[in-house]
């Protein structure tokens, strides 16, 4: 008898400016994905960092999605049975998780900016990846925690388990190794301005919406372990996860990104692109 669960796939854009075709690229794979297992494709917008997100972005990500050719089963749009499917909607579940973090003595709460972090590194940081925590706030094993707040002013971190080995096998990528410690520190997984943190919010909905596989960019194989340390402190069963090679620019050879406007979908569509021949298809 096949106890397997129907395949869920999801794909979590950010309305923080106009998609572009490194989104395309990675969304176009989870709908391939979704479809050759025969399953449901859900979108879920990733808007809870009100300071950047906009209507007019979201508004604009329904419609560049549906010029590709992308097409979903359950959304804000269209609804589910796992409504809301706009983050924003759902901060009552990531209260309750971190709650449950604390209840479990998993996380702590930390007065470090980010550029406290920086400071205290004894060699610099670049890039967009989270310097490791240096443990300035971490307090001693055992210790006794403050009780969560609402609107205090502290990050809340999770104390990762210094020196374990971590793996998971990645569907694109291979067998994939971390230190944790030592390759990432502690991690915030909710902000001083009352805001969870992607990898907490992350983890809470792929759990409750039961996605089965994550399809996402190659840039976030590193966040996956700090997720699967999540997952197993609340108890949860962690999907699968296929990380997809990154669109390059290729005149600077970065990965693309919002600010790059001449790739947006919004941009290419306006100039009359065909979406079949930007895919190579």
């Amino acid at each position: 008898m096949d106890v397997t669960p129907p395949y869920r796939g999801r794909v979590a854009p950010s309305p923080t400016g106009y998609l572009h075709l490194g989104h395309a690229r990675t969304f176009l794979t989870a709908q391939e994905r979704c479809r050759a297992a025969g399953g449901t494709l859900i979108l879920r917008v990733e808007d809870i960092d009100t300071t950047r997100c906009k209507l007019e972005f979201r508004r604009a990500l329904y419609e560049d999605l549906r010029w590709m050719g992308i097409e979903w089963e359950e959304g804000p749009d269209c609804g589910g049975p796992y409504s809301p499917y706009l983050q924003s909607e759902r901060i009552p579940l990531y209260r309750e998780a971190l709650r449950e973090l604390h209840r479990r003595g998993f996380i702590y709460p930390c007065r470090c900016s980010r550029q406290d972090v920086l400071n205290a590194l004894s060699a610099p940081h670049s890039g967009e990846e989270e310097p490791p925590y240096p443990g300035t706030c971490r307090p001693a094993p055992g210790a006794v925690l403050p009780e969560i707040r609402e609107g205090e002013d502290v990050h809340w971190r999770f104390r990762v388990p210094e020196g374990e080995e971590l793996t998971f096998h990645d569907l694109a990528h291979g067998p994939q190794h971390a230190t944790a410690g030592a390759d990432f520190g502690d991690f915030v997984v909710w902000r001083r301005d009352d805001v969870p943190a992607y990898q907490l919010a992350v983890v809470v909905d792929d759990a409750a919406m039961k996605i089965t596989e994550v399809v996402r960019g190659s840039d976030l194989l590193l966040s996956t372990f700090r997720q699967l340390l999540l997952y197993r402190a609340l108890g949860l069963e962690a999907p699968a996860f296929y990380h997809a090679p990154l669109v390059l620019d290729p005149e600077t050879g970065e990965r693309l990104a919002k600010r790059h406007a001449a790739l947006s979908l919004r941009q290419l569509r306006a100039m009359g692109a065909d979406p079949a021949l930007l895919i190579g298809e």
